[in-house]
Formats: C-alpha cells, structure tokens, sequence
C-alpha cells in the first residue's frame, strides 16, 4: 500500500492518513503484558544466560530499536509486526536503561525513579504544549509519534525503576508483588468506568504499572523456588511468551479489529 498523506510538509509535521498506533483493546493489553514480561526475561537471558554482559545487550538492543523506528517512521500506517517488535525492544531497552544506571553506575533506585518520573512528566508537558493534546487516538503526524515513542520508552524504565524500588523496599516477594500492580491496576480501571476519571490519564497510568506487573510475572515464571518463583526458566518462558505474541499479531494482521478504520478504508479502496 502507498504511503498516505493529508497533508505535505516538513518531516515533523507529517500527517498520515490513519493513525500509527492500535486502538486499545483487550489484545492490546494482552500482548503489552506479554512484551513487558519478556522484556524483562529476555534482557536477563542475553545478559546472565547467554553471557553478553549489560553493556554488549544494551549495545545490540539500542541498535536494533532504532533500526526499527526508523522503518515505524517510514511506514505510512500502522503494522502490527513492527509496531510490536518495537514494544518488545523498548520493553527491552527500558529494562537496560535501568539496569545500566543501578547496576553499572550505582545509582539509587529511588534516584532513578525520580528522574524518569520527572523526565516523564517534562515530556508530557512539552507534548501538550506542542500538540493540545495527548491521547493516542490522533497520533497522525511524526511529531506526535516522536513524543509517543518517548513516552513510551520512558515508562517502561520507570516502571522498571519504580518496581524494583517496591520490591525492594516492601520485600513482598514475586507473587504479592503481582498482586499488589494487578490491584493498582484495577483500581485505575474502576475509576475511569466508575468515577469517570480522564481517560487519557486512565490510559498512561495502566500503561506505566503494566511494566513492574510483568516483571513481576516475569520473574515468577522464570526464578528457581527457593527464590520464591516457579522455576521455569527464561528459556522455556520467553518461548512461549513470544509463540503467543506472535500468534496474536497474526491474527490482529489478518482481521485488524484493532484498527478497523484502516481495514475499513483498505477495503473501501480494494
């Protein structure tokens, strides 16, 4: 399909004739859940089990991300292929930024916290100055995907931060740890369907606790049972996890439910 364009302009302003992102449905927190587990997972297998080591992973990761989003950028719609590999290198890439900053350069957990919280409300800040408005249903231009991207990264090395200082702190262990984000994260939905909260807000809350949830699961699957997981192995989990994300792009591909404006159009135009 050709690219599509509303309007002609600079490379930031862009417009596409869709938007690049899918629409929020149960698939879509489904496979973010997933992304976020093996990205997790994933970031300890190549760096403890494979044997990369935190700097050679984080290398290979960065690259490989910004690789895809220079294609994410070129595309002229959204693909649900390279829009989820991205998510699951971000998911990836997040982790490692975290990881790098405690692990290699000893920076407290609540230090980086309260930097990519900052650093996250800045972004926001700037996306509504710039765009008057930050919901996902209109990114239709470069701009707006650029700051969607940000923002998305940012949130997963919060969230990454954010959840190991909880863990840390409360010690809860590996199961009430995913206790405690699923209860967060219900608690988010029930307010915006019971006490009509922002939806935008509704939404960028869920994403940034979906993050710690899946480590948290993540790392329930996959730690031996002394350590108080199951003892699966990241082998075995990040397997299986990345058949079923797989399986549900696939499908999300051929029907598109989770953009039907584009399959609308696309069908309209066969």
């Amino acid at each position: 399909m050709h690219r599509d364009a509303l309007t002609h302009g600079t490379p930031h302003t862009t417009r596409y004739a869709v938007s690049k992102v899918p629409e929020v449905t149960i698939y879509f927190w489904v496979i973010k859940i997933l992304a976020t587990t093996v990205g997790e997972t994933a970031a300890d297998y190549l760096n403890a089990t494979l044997g990369f080591g935190l700097t050679n992973t984080t290398i290979v990761t960065v690259v490989l991300l910004v690789l895809s989003l220079v294609g994410q950028f070129a595309a002229g719609r959204y693909i649900p292929a390279l829009y989820w590999w991205i998510v699951v290198l971000v998911s990836v890439t997040g982790t490692l930024i975290t990881d790098n900053l405690t692990d290699n350069l000893g920076v407290p957990l609540p230090v980086t916290t309260t930097v990519f919280t900052c650093a996250l409300v800045v972004v926001f800040v700037l996306w509504w100055a710039v765009e008057r408005t930050l919901s996902i249903h209109s990114i239709r231009t470069q701009r707006r995907e650029a700051f969607y991207w940000l923002t998305i990264l940012l949130t997963f090395a919060l969230g990454t931060a954010a959840g190991d200082l909880i863990a840390e702190r409360l010690a809860l262990g590996y199961g009430w740890s995913l206790v405690l984000f699923a209860a967060v994260i219900t608690t988010i939905t029930l307010a915006h369907y019971g006490l009509r909260i922002n939806a935008v807000l509704a939404f960028w809350a869920a994403y940034i606790v979906t993050r710690p949830l899946g480590a948290s699961l993540g790392d329930l699957l996959t730690q031996p049972a002394d350590a108080g997981g199951l003892g699966l192995g990241k082998t075995v989990v990040n397997s299986v996890f990345f058949v079923v994300i797989i399986a549900l792009v696939a499908y999300l591909s051929v029907t598109r439910v989770d953009r039907p404006e584009q399959r609308d159009r696309e069908a309209a135009t066969a």
